[in-house]
């Protein structure tokens, strides 16, 4: 009846519309208190990432999107690295990212910004030790 207002409507299709310009503007926002967060246990920087979507047999369609991106500054990067998986999987409201070349990533294509202070505020209650 009023497709205008769809996307406020349905967060499916309003998650999966949204630009990458805003997803980068999130993480810019974040990256401070995700830096102070991990200290000098990681860098911590956005990048641009892709979102897959879809699932089942062939989930190959791609969105662009951004992602906070944590290296580990230890030679070797492994055990930090899941050190930092198990401390996001733990939060009160789980967080869960991906490892690949060495980094640990977060997509913040599907953080909204209402959730955004409430992702801030557990940071402080990660478990890096």
């Amino acid at each position: 009846r009023d497709p205008d207002r769809l996307a406020e409507r349905l967060p499916t299709l309003r998650l999966l519309t949204r630009s990458a310009n805003e997803i980068e503007a999130l993480g810019q926002r974040l990256l401070p208190a995700a830096q102070d967060a991990l200290g000098t246990l990681a860098h911590v920087s956005v990048e641009p990432c892709s979102s897959q979507i879809g699932s089942g047999a062939l989930p190959v369609e791609r969105l662009p999107s951004a992602a906070l991106v944590f290296r580990p500054t230890a030679k070797k990067p492994g055990k930090t690295l899941s050190t930092m998986e198990a401390a996001f999987r733990g939060l009160p409201m789980p967080v869960i990212g991906y490892i690949r070349n060495d980094a640990y990533h977060l997509d913040l294509r599907c953080l909204e910004t209402k959730d955004e202070a409430s992702f801030v505020n557990q940071l402080a209650e990660l478990k890096l030790a």
